[in-house]
């Protein structure tokens, strides 16, 4: 066996860690992971072939261009971005948004193409933002702290929220180099960035959280009130003198404003779905 390569046979490495290791082009034959976490790693490439995924949780897993053969999809639940996924030869990603659009009405105007469509989905979402703020109300103070099957909690998810307006709005659109507030709470896996906070332990009060957010969507607001197509078809400039999210390079604003309609939209269906488990957790 060398430094570089080596035959590992009948050996047993019960909660064995490995951080930071290089192992590419490693084979795995009979091997019992189970209860394994896999963390930051890189499968490119990879061939998982006659492997049992029972119970397996994926989580913000890039799966682009990934081939699945043979395999058995039963009681799978999905959630996340799906475009181009082809089950036994049927393309299923127009199929999912048919249906999602079926079930709300209201969701192809997260899909605005000129100005007054921004402003009328900017006024939807404030409308329903402020229906599931009331409805978290009804909950203990502590609920609002706690986690539903692993996901952000509900005052986690209005701190996102600004971070995603300050990243996409003020510091992309408006050119704020470093806009960030102490309880701006970017995404899990966004790599540590100086200057951009990344507080998870702290517990501000649901009023505090909502200083902030009101604080922000009022930006929001404001931007959408004066657009304009020539703003709308036209690209940001890029920031200068600090690090941080998105990277300073020039978007379009288009672009830029679809993301948060579409982190707004989201991240209001999940808090609802958790604040459902939250009442009959609660209220019982």
């Amino acid at each position: 066996m060398t430094e570089d390569s080596g035959i590992f046979e009948e050996v047993t490495l019960r909660d064995a860690q490995f951080r930071s290791a290089k192992l590419p082009g490693a084979q795995f034959e009979r091997v019992d992971l189970s209860g394994a976490v896999l963390r930051d790693v890189d499968l490119s490439d990879s061939v998982l072939r006659s492997v049992n995924l029972d119970g397996a949780l994926l989580r913000d897993v890039n799966l682009h261009g990934a081939e699945l053969r043979g395999v058995e999809l039963t009681d799978v639940r999905i959630t996340g971005e799906v475009q181009n996924v082809t089950i036994n030869g049927v393309d299923v990603a127009p199929l999912v948004e048919a249906e999602l659009d079926r079930r709300d009405p209201d969701r192809p105007k997260m899909r605005p193409t000129d100005p007054t469509g921004f402003r009328e989905a900017w006024d939807l979402l404030e409308r329903r933002w402020d229906e599931t703020v009331a409805r978290a109300r009804a909950l203990p103070p502590e609920a609002l702290h706690e986690s539903v099957n692993g996901e952000w909690s509900f005052i986690e998810t209005l701190r996102h929220l600004a971070f995603a307006t300050d990243a996409w709005v003020r510091r992309a659109i408006l050119g704020d180099p470093s806009p960030w507030h102490p309880l701006d709470l970017p995404w899990d896996e966004m790599p540590d960035m100086p200057g951009v906070p990344r507080d998870r332990a702290a517990r501000p009060t649901l009023d505090e959280a909502l200083a902030l957010r009101k604080d922000r969507m009022a930006t929001v607001r404001r931007y959408v009130d004066q657009l304009t197509e020539d703003q709308l078809a036209g690209d940001t400039t890029p920031v200068t003198g600090a690090s941080g999210w998105p990277h300073p390079i020039s978007y379009p604003i288009r672009e830029c404003l679809s993301i948060v309609l579409n982190e707004e939209y989201q991240h209001r269906q999940y808090a609802e779905r958790d604040l459902a488990t939250l009442e009959r957790t609660h209220t019982a």
